[in-house]
């Protein structure tokens, strides 16, 4: 299956990968207006998506509208536009000048160290691809007092996706950030109680009562030799990164 443009990722080595111990989130105080040249091309973008594949839906979005590092520390402002912005965004000829997509993703794990990732329906904006179960931040993710809560992001994506309740899983501490000039990913280990087959068992049959489920499928994940041709280069260092530090803190690999 050919890459859809919403999935389209630099190389690898061409992707920032950093710990953080902390992530501050705001929300801008107005939405974003787009010049009339920008929303022209966001609109004909979406509809030419959308005419090839009519189940996409224009809803509400957060975009990545300024944000700086400070040692290990995140500090990012997002402001409400609309998903066909975002599909435009990242299908660009070029980085926007100051525009990023920007997501939490929960790196599911079960209790035996096997990760948990979904390959997304035919339907989909990313049709074919694999990833932790996730999904762009949203106005129901922005809290009274103008906070972006991507923690609550994460906890969200995942019972939307798969089933798992908030209060099945633990928010492992801190967040891997890998970023480019298009996009800041923001994922954070999510541990279960169940070893992983369970877990992918229990997310299968959960897809199989959903009317119109947002994955067809639900792989685990142990080491390089699992890794799969539908794995987006983020997804692929995440992981990598991730068994790399597990083999450099075992006995006798230091």
């Amino acid at each position: 299956m050919s890459e859809s443009p919403a999935a389209r990722w630099a190389a690898p080595d061409t992707l920032g990968v950093l710990a953080l111990d902390q992530v501050e989130a705001r929300l801008a105080p107005a939405p974003l207006v787009f010049p009339p040249e920008e929303r022209a091309a966001i609109d004909a973008y979406f509809a030419a998506r959308k005419a090839a594949n009519p189940a996409l839906w224009n809803g509400r979005a957060l975009l990545l509208a300024a944000h700086r590092f400070e040692g290990r520390r995140l500090v990012a402002d997002y402001a409400e536009a609309d998903y066909a912005a975002l599909l435009w965004l990242l299908a660009g000829e070029r980085d926007h000048p100051f525009l990023r997509a920007s997501f939490a993703m929960g790196a599911l794990r079960g209790a035996d160290g096997g990760f948990v990732l979904v390959r997304m329906a035919a339907w989909t904006a990313n049709a074919g691809r694999i990833y932790f179960a996730a999904g762009t931040p949203d106005t129901s993710d922005i809290t009274g007092d103008g906070r972006v809560d991507l923690a609550g992001s994460v906890l969200r994506e995942l019972t939307e996706e798969t089933g798992l309740e908030p209060g099945e899983v633990t928010l492992a501490p801190g967040w891997t950030a890998l970023h480019d000039a298009r996009r800041l990913a923001l994922l954070r280990e999510v541990r279960a109680g169940d070893e992983a087959e369970a877990l992918a068992a229990r997310i299968r049959r959960f897809g199989a009562r959903e009317t119109r489920p947002e994955f067809d499928e639900v792989l685990v994940v142990r080491g390089p030799q699992d890794l799969a041709a539908g794995m987006s280069p983020l997804i692929r260092r995440y992981l990598l990164e991730a068994w790399k530090r597990e083999m450099g803190s075992a006995p006798g690999t230091g």
